[in-house]
C-alpha cells in the first residue's frame, strides 16, 4: 500500500511539473507582457520595472529557475546577498524556517510558495485565489449536491420503468443536457428566471453569496446561489441521469436480484437494500470527476452571473493582462485536480486491492 501510494503521488508531481513548465513557457513567448498590461502610453519606467519583475532582463533558463524557486515551498536563499535572486525578502515572501546551510552563503529554507503579486491591485495572487475559492467551493458543491441527488432520483425511476414514456424522455432530456454548453444554459436560465420570470421568482441575474448592505454591513443571500447551482448542474446531472439507469439496469438482471425476489424480499426493498448499493460506483467515479472540475472554477457560470470566485478572477485577469494571476489561478486548478485525483486513487485502492497492483 505505501509503494502504491508514494506512486500516486509521484505521478501527481510529475503532472504539476508538467503543468509548470508548460505555464512558464505559455507567459514567457509573449513579446512585450509589460506593454500589453500598460497600454502603449506607458513610460519607460514602469515597462522596466515589470520586465525586471517577470525576469524579462535574464536568460530564459535563469528564469525557470527563479519561477521554481519561488513555487516551491522548500527553496534556495542567499541571505548574506539582498542584490541576488536568491535573496528572500519577508515582506515579498513572508515567514520562513531556515533548514540547512549550503556553503558559505545559501541556505535551505521552507516558506510559502510564491505566486508573485496582481498588477492591478498589487496583492499576493494567493491572496486573491483563497479569496475567490470559498465562493468557487459552496457553489462546487451545492451544484454536485443538486445534480446527485436529482440525477440519481431519475435515473432509478428510469430503470425501473425501463421502455416507458419516462424512460424515454428522461434519456432524451439527459442527451440534451448532456450537450448543452454551460455558457448558453447559464444564459438562457438567467433570461427565463431572472428577467422573463422575475416579478414571480424573484432572482437575481448577478450577484454573490453575500450582499453588501451600507448599514449593517455584509448579509447572507443564498437566492443568489439558486440559478448558478442549476446551471452549473445541469450537464452532470445529465451524466448521472444515463449512468445510474444503465448500472441499476445491469444489477437488476443479476441473479442475486432475482434470488432476492424469489425470497419474498419487497420489490423496493430490493432495489434499495441490494441493487442501488452495487450501482453507486460509476455513479460515484462521476461525481467525484465532476466535483474536481467544478472545484476548479466554472469559468462562463461564473462570469455570467457575476459569482466571486476563481473562474470569475482569472476571467477579469485574462481582460486586464493579469498575467501573475492568470498563471496562479492555472497552477491552483491543476493543484485542485492532482490532490482530488490522488485521493480518489487512495480511496479506490483501499476498498479494491486490485486497484493497487496496477
Amino acid at each position: 500500500m505505501i509503494s502504491f501510494i508514494a506512486k500516486r503521488i509521484f505521478h501527481g508531481f510529475l503532472v504539476l511539473f508538467g503543468v509548470v513548465i508548460i505555464v512558464f513557457l505559455l507567459f514567457n513567448v509573449m513579446p512585450d507582457p509589460a506593454r500589453m498590461m500598460l497600454g502603449q502610453r506607458a513610460d519607460g519606467a514602469s515597462i522596466d520595472a515589470i520586465n525586471k519583475d517577470l525576469g524579462r532582463n535574464l536568460s530564459l533558463s535563469k528564469r525557470f529557475v527563479l519561477y521554481l524557486n519561488d513555487l516551491s515551498p522548500v527553496s534556495i536563499n542567499n541571505p548574506k546577498n539582498e542584490a541576488s535572486n536568491l535573496f528572500i525578502d519577508e515582506k515579498k515572501y513572508g515567514k520562513f524556517i531556515p533548514i540547512l546551510n549550503i556553503g558559505t552563503d545559501k541556505s535551505l529554507i521552507l516558506k510559502q510558495p510564491y505566486l508573485r503579486r496582481s498588477y492591478q491591485s498589487k496583492k499576493k495572487v494567493s491572496e486573491i485565489l483563497m479569496d475567490a475559492l470559498p465562493g468557487t467551493a459552496i457553489l462546487a458543491f451545492s451544484s454536485m449536491l443538486f445534480a446527485t441527488i436529482i440525477g440519481m432520483f431519475l435515473g432509478i425511476i428510469a430503470a425501473i420503468k425501463k421502455n416507458s414514456l419516462y424512460d424515454r424522455s428522461a434519456l432524451v432530456l439527459s442527451a440534451l443536457g448532456t450537450a448543452a454548453p454551460s455558457f448558453f444554459v447559464g444564459i438562457l436560465i438567467a433570461w427565463i428566471f431572472a428577467i422573463v420570470l422575475h416579478s414571480f421568482t424573484g432572482l437575481n441575474w448577478s450577484g454573490s453569496l453575500y450582499r453588501i448592505d451600507p448599514f449593517q454591513g455584509e448579509e447572507l443571500d443564498l437566492k443568489n446561489l439558486i440559478l448558478p447551482t442549476i446551471a452549473l448542474g445541469i450537464r452532470p446531472l445529465a451524466i448521472i441521469v444515463q449512468l445510474t439507469r444503465s448500472s441499476m439496469l445491469d444489477v437488476l438482471s443479476m441473479d442475486y436480484i432475482r434470488t432476492a425476489t424469489a425470497k419474498g424480499l419487497g420489490y423496493y426493498k430490493v432495489i434499495i437494500t441490494h441493487a442501488l448499493r452495487n450501482a453507486l460506483n460509476p455513479v460515484l467515479t462521476a461525481v467525484s470527476g465532476w466535483l474536481a472540475s467544478l472545484l476548479a472554477g466554472a469559468f462562463f457560470v461564473e462570469t455570467i452571473f457575476s459569482w466571486h470566485g476563481i473562474g470569475k478572477v482569472t476571467i477579469d485577469a485574462l481582460g486586464t493582462y493579469d498575467f501573475p494571476v492568470v498563471m496562479g489561478a492555472v497552477l491552483f486548478i491543476a493543484i485542485i485536480f492532482v490532490i482530488i485525483n490522488i485521493l480518489l486513487d487512495l480511496l479506490y485502492g483501499l476498498f479494491d486491492p486490485r486497484v493497487r497492483i496496477m
